[in-house]
């Protein structure tokens, strides 16, 4: 049995902006059944704080002038150890744990994830006298990516794994920020933590890792190449030999067709008929007419270009000509809202948008949607694509990182062996032609029933992805060049 500190910035359902939180809140839990002794540490936001049951002070430490409390708890509906960094003049705002109330970063966010991570270093040392300490510290992204660094300065000290969930997002701040923050003077250095004349909190994670993992093994592969690496492909190759990917799960409770409390109605694939009532009810809820045999596509996401967005709009003009209907949730670039909205307008027995994010309804438009349109520029894992696959909705997703992981094209070869699970577009094909080979299978009733069997046969629980980690931790403690003596 390992004894792990996962380090996040999020984790769901204390508070969630993106993925990070659903792997942050599901990982720990596989790893806890798994009989891995695990504490989950993250800031005690407002909103945190607000969802937690009951806590108690454990240690206080004062940090950077400030005091800190570590709240212990549990993570809702699990037996993992939750520690809170409580620390109310950082993390006592309230909504998004990175940005204000326009939507700007927060300007002090540098400080803020630093004595988050001075924090963790505290406890993965064991200074502040928890009475335990971990083999490894998981950290995730680059609001963790200080923590390897400043271990590294200790003699003796955990293992360190860090987890890449999107290299866009690398944590970097002017040097004046950098001069603020307390730091050694050798981490402004090119070789450490200084990325053209900025500080990048990501760069700390990548130099001093012992290992460095992505959420998905295509998409390991990719950041070491100059279009998804983001001007850190470079060190990426030159640390290769430490560098792998596992892919997400997804919360198989939560999502499951079967039991979901959102539905109209639940099905399995031995009543896969019954999705019919769901796609009768989206279409209803979207005033989109209620045409049972008309191909409706969903699309769930952050309305930016990352996700195909820009795709989506300029194949409308053909996409208006097919027989299909698109129903979408999401949020995001102002214009590309505003954009959706007038297509909408436009064509409302043909597309219709709900701006936001609702939860109930994502449960929906998975289930009642006949596929879901996924076509990212670039995709770390995606968690949307594997929902769609548990709930027979077949994912149309462009062959990149973990769409293409975990969707298989439907081909003369893999409808015939039973292994296709989708439509998978590359470059040379493009999202309407790729549409258009969706609606030609939907025609196809028999193939469509059995690529949707497919799908829904797919096993992308946390089970079997959490023995992955664990296998990733037993190799990162055995790299750690100055271990802990009785860890």
């Amino acid at each position: 049995m390992s004894k792990i500190l996962f380090a996040t910035s999020e984790a769901y359902p204390l508070i969630k902006t993106g993925g990070l939180a659903d792997v942050s809140g599901s990982l720990p839990r596989a790893l806890v059944s798994q009989k891995q002794d695990v504490r989950l540490i993250l800031p005690a936001y407002a909103d945190v704080m607000e969802k937690v049951g009951s806590c108690k002070t454990i240690a206080s430490q004062v940090v950077d002038g400030l005091t800190v409390n570590i709240l212990e708890t549990r993570l809702p509906g699990t037996k993992v150890k939750t520690w809170l960094v409580d620390c109310p003049e950082y993390f006592d705002r309230p909504g998004n744990p990175y940005l204000d109330e326009h939507n700007e970063d927060w300007h002090d966010n540098a400080e803020r994830f630093t004595l988050f991570c001075r924090v963790v270093v505290a406890v993965a040392l064991n200074q502040l006298e928890l009475n335990w300490q971990p083999d490894l510290v998981h950290c995730n992204d680059w609001q963790t990516g200080l923590v390897p660094a400043l271990l590294d300065e200790a003699p003796q000290r955990p293992a360190t794994l860090f987890t890449i969930h999107n290299m866009a997002y690398q944590g970097l701040f002017p040097f004046d920020t950098f001069a603020k923050l307390s730091l050694p003077d050798h981490f402004w250095h090119h070789e450490t933590l200084e990325f053209h004349d900025y500080f990048s909190f990501m760069k700390g994670g990548l130099v001093y890792a012992d290992s460095i993992n992505a959420v998905s093994p295509t998409y390991a592969e990719e950041i070491k190449t100059p279009e998804f690496g983001y001007g850190l492909d470079g060190l990426l190759r030159y640390r290769q030999s430490v560098v792998s990917g596992i892919l997400n799960g997804i919360d198989t409770t939560e999502w499951n067709p079967g039991t979901d409390k959102y539905l109209v109605q639940t099905y399995n694939r031995r009543t896969l008929s019954k999705k019919q009532i769901n796609k009768a009810a989206l279409q209803q809820h979207f005033s989109l007419p209620a045409e049972p045999d008309t191909l409706l596509l969903g699309f769930i996401g952050r309305l930016v270009e990352q996700k195909g967005v820009d795709d989506i709009l300029q194949a409308l003009p053909a996409l208006m000509e097919l027989p299909i209907q698109i129903a979408i949730l999401g949020s995001g670039q102002p214009y590309y809202e505003q954009d959706f909205l007038d297509w909408a307008q436009r064509h409302p027995q043909k597309i219709a948008i709900t701006v936001g994010y609702d939860e109930a309804l994502a449960h929906q438009i998975e289930a009642g949607s006949d596929a879901f349109l996924m076509p990212s520029r670039f995709e770390p894992c995606g968690l949307n694509q594997l929902y769609s696959l548990r709930y027979g909705t077949l994912p149309v997703v462009r062959d990149v990182g973990g769409l293409k992981d975990t969707v298989t094209d439907s081909q003369v070869e893999t409808l015939e062996n039973n292994s296709a699970t989708g439509i998978v577009f590359s470059k040379d094909e493009t999202l309407v032609e790729a549409i258009q080979r969706l609606l030609t299978l939907y025609k196809d009733t028999p193939k469509w029933k059995q690529v949707q069997h497919n799908a829904m046969q797919q096993d992308n629980s946390w089970s079997h992805r959490a023995c992955a980690y664990i296998e990733l931790y037993e190799q990162t403690t055995g790299r750690n060049p100055r271990p802990v003596k009785n860890a």
